[in-house]
Formats: structure tokens, sequence, C-alpha cells
């Protein structure tokens, strides 16, 4: 083939000069051989090579072709968008111009029709200013229409439709709440007032008469409900006027609203104190007869009218609730049912009795405030009172009752001022009485597990009289007032047990002493089973829903988030003072025995453990000479304290003794001597058959409490074989351990050789010291 054959091809530029093509795959030397070798076939004939040039010259020229093609198509695009914007340009001059034109003409248009607007408003101002006479009495016609149309069916005795004209003239009233036509109002409202009292006033009589047939009101529980002989048709015209009377409610519910706004006058004697605007109106022309035999027994100068006898006109609306009972669900029930009023008689008629006494209470409560006793006695009967309304008479809750009278503020400082008062009176008083300190259950010892004495059982009883009287109130700021009070009293509790206590410390084993003791474990029980009382409970996410600073104490808001989850309580403070206390107390108790005891133990830890003889020389082991001081110490002291020490108290505090006991009997018999055979069979005689024993009574395990006794006895007591293994074992592990040298894999650590042997409380380097301790060696 030709050199010139053999020349690059169009497609394929000719390397520079001195350069040569990477052999990297994927280079354009690569793709050419792999195009050649594909299109051409094998390289070395090179037959296929002459056709593939030319198509790839053909190729190349289409290319050019093409892209000279859209080279050329390019300009013409350019310029028909530069066309088309620049005639876009010419629209918007185009629209400019015409709103300019537009807006010219608007201009002088809007000069034009300004002189129009101003002539036809004075027209309208005219035409206005004519009109509104027009429509006042056009108004003033449609009242006196109303006015008519009520005449009119009162003349033919339709009191019903009466009612509804007289309820269009409330609902005229009501449409010119806001208008400025101060006369029309007045005298719209005084011709409302006028048809609606004359409408009352026929319904009213009626209504009396029907009611006086049926023998109302009922003033005594025995009285008869039944009609009398001569009025068959009493219940009828009873249905009748009662439907009427609920048909005017509308009106007169209205016209009380407009008339509690006015100033009232105050005259002497004082008028009888009104009723309940929300009470139906046939209930209210019912308690009419009530409210007047109540104003005159218990308002002026009557001898029932006294301060000091509130008991009086409280009992007696119960009474009259009592005995209007059966009246009201059997005589006014079905009728108001069959009027479809959703009203219940009975409660209807025990809130306009409650409004009453909520009166005569308002009234008698700001002149009793200086007077303790008139104070505490009204509210302990306002209590009373609200107690048998809600439960005897079935009061609903969501009604209010008395209680809110006294959540005025005055009132409710005095109640917590007198409440604080008494209670530190009778806190001293309970403190210096004879029986103070002695439990009145101590005679019964099912009833005794606590042994409280009898001022801390009246102090807690005390508190818990205080909880039922404001636990009833309604408002649960007020009730943490209250809770924050009883936190007051308990802590003033506590610095008196502290300064009586200090005063007895000198013999913490007198009666007087662990009276104390049994009083503080007892207040912090009774507190903790008041943090678990749902009512606290609630009071406790009330505080922290109200953010009460005085009761949660200047939390921080970590332990506010914890009352919040009940993770705490309210009474935390308190406990961990009294918790406090009574470990102080249970401190000073103990360190006294262990006086008494270490005093007594004396020859016992001097004992001569060395040379006593060894078991097998001692035909029967008994109890050493020198512990029997010791151990009766112990016993008399055992039982004095489960004599005077409550259940709880006694458990922590044999308890405590045991530990103690345990570590001085170890410091001072065992480590401080060293034992023979003989002494170390003995020592385990004294304590498993004697000391242990002792507190055996109190637990089935006592051994457990003498941890140390117990296994420093075992390893005292081990023959004399087992003993020198273990103490080699623990001299080559202690060796081995400070060259680090020992294999964990291969050799058992000595903490589980030593539990084998029972031993879990001494550390081996312990058990290696008792083992020295041991006079009986091989060879010794």
């Amino acid at each position: 083939m030709a050199a010139a054959e053999l020349s690059p091809s169009p497609g394929f530029p000719p390397n520079p000069p001195g350069e040569v093509l990477p052999e990297a795959p994927g280079s354009l030397r690569d793709l050419g051989l792999e195009v050649l070798q594909r299109e051409a076939g094998e390289l070395k004939s090179l037959r296929g090579v002459e056709g593939l040039l030319e198509r790839l010259k053909e190729e190349n020229v289409a290319l050019g072709e093409q892209v000279l093609t859209v080279s050329s198509s390019v300009p013409p695009k350019v310029s028909a968008a530069l066309s088309a914007a620049e005639e876009a340009g010419c629209s918007l001059k185009e629209l400019l111009q015409r709103e300019e034109l537009i807006s010219s003409k608007l201009q002088q248009h809007l000069q034009e029709a300004s002189q129009w607007m101003e002539d036809l408003s004075r027209v309208f101002s005219q035409v206005d200013l004519i009109e509104r006479p027009m429509k006042y009495l056009q108004c003033l016609q449609h009242i006196e229409e109303l006015s008519a149309a009520v005449q009119q069916r009162l003349m033919v005795n339709s009191v019903c439709e009466a009612i509804k004209v007289v309820d269009q003239l409330a609902a005229l009233d009501s449409g010119l709440n806001h208008s400025s036509c101060s006369h029309l109002q007045k005298f719209l409202r005084e011709t409302l007032c006028f048809w609606h009292n004359i409408i009352k006033e026929r319904l009213s009589s009626e209504f009396g008469k029907v009611l006086t047939q049926l023998h109302w009101p009922i003033i005594s529980p025995n009285q008869p409900l039944s009609p009398a002989a001569n009025c068959p048709d009493s219940s009828s015209q009873l249905e009748a006027l009662v439907a009427q009377l609920l048909a005017l409610q509308a009106s007169d519910d209205f016209i009380s609203q407009r008339t509690s706004h006015q100033p009232v006058q105050v005259s002497s004697p004082p008028p009888p104190p009104p009723l309940a605007v929300s009470v139906c109106l046939p209930v209210q022309i019912m308690l009419l007869p009530i409210c007047k035999r109540f104003r005159y027994h218990f308002y002026g100068n009557r001898q029932t009218n006294s301060l000091n006898k509130p008991e009086w006109y409280l009992t007696q609306a119960l009474i009259w609730m009592g005995s209007s009972a059966a009246f009201m669900e059997e005589k006014i029930q079905p009728v108001f049912d069959r009027a479809g009023a959703a009203i219940s008689a009975r409660v209807e008629l025990c809130r306009g009795l409650v409004s009453l006494v909520q009166e005569k209470v308002a009234a008698d409560a700001p002149r009793i405030l200086y007077d303790d006793a008139l104070f505490c006695h009204l509210v302990e009967e306002v209590l009373q009172f609200e107690k048998e309304l809600r439960g005897s008479h079935s009061y609903p809750s969501a009604l209010p009752g008395l209680l809110h009278i006294l959540l005025e503020d005055a009132v409710l400082q005095k109640w917590l001022a007198v409440e604080k008062k008494m209670a530190v009176e009778k806190m001293d008083a309970m403190l210096s009485t004879d029986g103070a300190w002695s439990s009145q259950y101590k005679d019964i010892s099912d009833m005794d597990e606590l042994k409280a004495p009898d001022c801390a059982e009246t102090f807690m009883t005390l508190l818990q009289v205080i909880t039922e009287r404001y636990r009833a109130l309604p408002s649960p700021s007020a009730q943490l007032k209250f809770l924050e009070l009883q936190k007051e009293l308990v802590d003033d509790f506590r610095i008196r047990l502290t300064q009586v206590m200090k005063e007895e410390s000198r013999c913490p084993l007198g009666v007087r002493y662990c009276a104390i003791l049994n009083a503080v474990n007892y207040i912090s029980t009774i507190l903790r089973d008041w943090a678990d009382d749902v009512f606290f409970l609630q009071l406790q996410q009330a505080a922290v829903s109200l953010g009460e600073d005085e009761v949660l104490g200047g939390r921080s808001m970590m332990e506010v988030g914890r009352l919040a989850s009940l993770e705490g309580s309210l009474f935390d403070g308190l406990l961990a003072l009294l918790d406090r206390l009574k470990g102080d107390m249970l401190g000073r108790l103990l360190d006294f025995l262990m006086r008494e005891i270490s005093e007594k133990a004396k020859p016992y830890c001097q004992e001569r453990w060395l040379s006593l003889p060894s078991q097998q020389d001692q035909s029967i082991m008994s109890l050493s000479g020198s512990a029997c001081p010791m151990m009766l110490c112990v016993r008399d002291r055992l039982l004095n304290l489960h004599q005077v020490l409550s259940l709880p108290l006694f458990q922590l505090a044999w308890q405590g003794l045991a530990e103690r006991l345990d570590h001085f009997l170890y410091q001072d018999v065992v480590l401080s001597n060293h034992f023979s055979e003989g002494g170390a069979a003995q020592l385990h005689f004294d304590m498993n058959r004697n000391l242990f024993p002792l507190f055996g009574h109190y637990c089935k395990r006592p051994e457990n409490f003498f941890k140390h006794m117990k296994e420093a006895v075992i390893v005292l007591c081990l023959n004399v074989g087992s003993a020198a293994l273990l103490r080699a074992v623990l001299k080559e592990s202690q060796q081995e351990t400070r060259d680090n040298e020992r294999d964990r894999a291969a050799d058992p650590p000595p903490e589980s050789v030593l539990n084998e042997m029972g031993v879990y409380c001494l550390a081996p380097s312990d058990v290696l010291i008792l083992l020295n301790l041991r006079a009986s060696w091989p060879g010794q």
C-alpha cells in the first residue's frame, strides 16, 4: 500500500512532532486502533482502510455543511427577536400615551363631579334631617301601637298574647340600647315596665291565690300537700299560670338587668334581700312569703337576729328546703316538664333560699371580724350549712353556696389568722399537760404500733381538722394558703420537740426522750401518707400550675418539674427536717447505749483468750463470766427499747445497735487479742449461743447483722490444717499481687476460697490478720 494511504485520516489528527501518544486505556490512539480493527479487519492486511477513509471523508463533509447551515440560520432568529422587541416597545409607548390621556380626562371629570357631590351631600343631609323626626315619630307610633295591643289583649284576657307583645317591646328596647334618643328610651322602658308590672302583678296575684289553695308555703314537714276540697281545678290553674309566668321570664330578666345597674338607695329598715336574677319567675313569686318570714325573723331588732346565733337562720333555711322538697317535686316539677322548661323546681327553690342566706352572711361577716369567738362560730356554721346543702339536699356542686363569701380577702385573712392563733394556743396547752408524752392506746397493743404520744396525736388531729375545714373551698389558691399554714405549724411543732429533746438528751433512754422520738416518727409517717393522698396531690398540681412561690418554697426548676411529675411532694422539706431530727435522736440514743455496753464489756475485752483451755478439756461449754454484764445490759436495753419505741423505730434501733456492737467487738475483742484453740471456741460459743440469740427475738437470722464477728469466729475456729493451708494461699496470693505475676485463669482468686468457707465481708488482708492472731500452729 502507498505511503499516502497510511497518512492520518481527517478524523484522526496527526501527533505533534516529538510527542508520543499515551499508552493509557481509553486514549485516542487506542480508540483509533480499535476503530480500525473493527472496520478494516486484520490490521496486517489493511484491505478495508481505503473504504473506511472515504466514508469518514464523506461524514466530515456532511458535518461541515450542517455547521454552516446552523451558523447561517442563527442571525435571522436574532433579528426577528430584535424586531419583536422593537414592536413591543412601540406598543408600550402607545399604551403610556393612552393612559396619560385617560388619566387627564378622569381628573377633569372628577373635578366637574365634585361640585355635584357637594350639592348631593347637602341634599342628603337635609333629607336625613327631615327623616329623623319621621323615624322618631314612627318609632313612637310603633311603641304606642304595641302598648295599645297589650291593652287590647289584656282587656280580652289574652295574657299569653299580651306577653308576646311585651317581649316585642323588650326587643325594641334592646335595639335602641345604643341610641342617643334618651327620652325615647325612657318612654319605651317606662311603657315596658308599666305593662310588664301589670301583667306580673295580675299573674302573681292569681298564682298566689292558687298557691294558697295548695297550702303554700310549706312551713312544717307535716303540712298537707293536697288542695282544698272546694278547689278541684287548682291544678289546671297552676299549670296555666306557671306557663304564662315562664313566658314572661324573658322580659322580667331584661328589666332586672336594667334595674341592677341603677344605684340603690339605702333605707332603714333595709329592704328584703334580692333574689338571684337567674331564679325562674314562678319560684321567685313562691319565695316571696318565705322572704317576708326570713326578713321578719332575722333582720331588725328581733331576738332571733343575733350575731352569735347564725345557726338559727342557716338551720331555718335548711328546714324550708327539706319541708318544701316534696311539694316542688310533686306539684311544680310536672308543670315545668309539661311546659317544656328544663328547670329543676327543687333546685330553683334552694337557689332562692341560698341567695337569702348569702345576703345575710355577707351582711354579718364584716361586723364580727374583730371578735374571734363569733367569727369562728360563723365559719363553723357556714361549713356545716355547706355540708348539709351539698349532701342532704343534693345541691349541685356547680352552683355557688356560701363558701365564696369566706374567700373574700378580709374574711380569708381573718380565717387564716384565727386558725394559726388557735392552733398555737392548743400546741402550748397540749405540751404542758401531764399526759402529753404518754400514748392513750398504750394498753391496746393492736392500736399502739406507732406508740405516738398524746401531744403528737392531738397535734395531727388538729391539722386534720383544719384540712377538713378548708377541703371544700372552691378556690385552689385559698386551699394552698391553708396548706402553707399547716406546714408552718408542723415546723413550729418540730422546733418545740427539738427544744424538749435537748433538755432530755442527758438521758436518751428516758420515757420522754423516746416519746419525742416516737412523735417525730409519727408525724413524718402521717405526712408521707398525706403526700400520697389524692387531695394533696391535686393541691400539688394546682401549686405548680398557679406558680405559688410560698408553697413551692423557692424550689429550682428541676424540683418543680419533679413536683409536676409527682416524683416529689409538697412535704419534702418538712420530711427532710423531721428525718434529720429522727436520725440525730437515734444517733444520740445508740451512742449512749454503746457507752454503757462498752463499759460493761471491759472485762470481756481483757479476757485471757490465749490461755483458755480447749473444748476437749471442758465437759460443758458455758458463757464467759466476763461477758455476763455485757449480755445482761444488751438484753435489758433491747427489752426496754422494744417497750418504749414504736416498731419502725425499734427496727432501726436494734439494727443500729447490732452494727455498732459488731464493730466494737471486732475491734476491741478480736483484733486486740490472740486466741488459742480454746479461746476461739469460747468466743464462738459466746457469740453464736448467747449474743446472737439476744437479737433472734426480732429477726430470723441475727448473725447476718454481725458480719464481722460471724466471719471472724469462722476464721479463728478453723482446724490447724485448714488454717495453715488458707494462710499459705493468702500469702501466696498477696505476694503474687505485689509482683503482678498471678495467673488469674489458673488459680482461683482468694475471695472465692473465702466465700466457700462462708466469709464474704472480710477482705483477704483482714483474714490474714485474723490467722496471725491464732496461737495454735504446727511447731509452736
